[in-house]
């Protein structure tokens, strides 16, 4: 199964593309969709929304897996990243692709064993679980690719379970 796991964002979007099988993971791709600070906001999405559109083409992903939004303050941030998440969610939306939410504490339960395992915790374990030279960078690239794994590992359970959810 390929697997697209996404840390959404309007600034920095990440994106890890994983291969699974058989309790394995192989890295195809990953890295991050920028935009700059002084660009419109519509042009952000409209950004955002196109680069998506070429990564899901390009390596055709069977699932995807994003993480949940949670945010307790600024309301204008909330609402901007909520817009972006949209956006990054609608090539998956519009090729059929399985979207999976998982919240921070669910990622760092998954990675790491620990719900408040440090961020350094979950790139070290991130890196070590594939076999890389060096924890992944930026931090959104290496929270998408953490969310990756963390799909794989919850379909494999849901699997030996013999349950279904999640989906959005």
């Amino acid at each position: 199964m390929r697997i697209l796991g996404i840390d959404p964002g309007y600034a920095i979007v990440g994106y890890g593309v994983l291969d699974f099988s058989h309790g394995n993971f192989n890295v195809v791709d990953f890295g991050a969709i920028t935009t700059k600070a002084g660009m419109n906001f519509q042009s952000r999405l409209k950004a955002i929304y196109l680069d998506m559109c070429e990564i899901v083409e390009t390596y055709k992903p069977d699932e995807m897996g994003i993480e949940k939004l949670f945010f307790n303050t600024n309301e204008k941030t909330a609402i901007d990243v909520a817009q972006a998440r949209g956006v990054t969610m609608l090539p998956a939306i519009m090729h059929g692709i399985p979207i999976y939410e998982y919240t921070p504490l669910q990622v760092k339960c998954s990675i790491v064993g620990y719900g408040r395992a440090e961020k350094k915790q979950v790139q070290e374990m991130t890196r070590t679980m594939l076999g890389l030279k060096s924890i992944i960078k930026p931090d959104d690239t290496a929270d998408a690719v953490a969310i990756a794994i963390t799909h794989g590992l919850s379909v494999n359970t849901r699997k030996i379970m013999g349950k279904t959810g999640g989906q959005l």
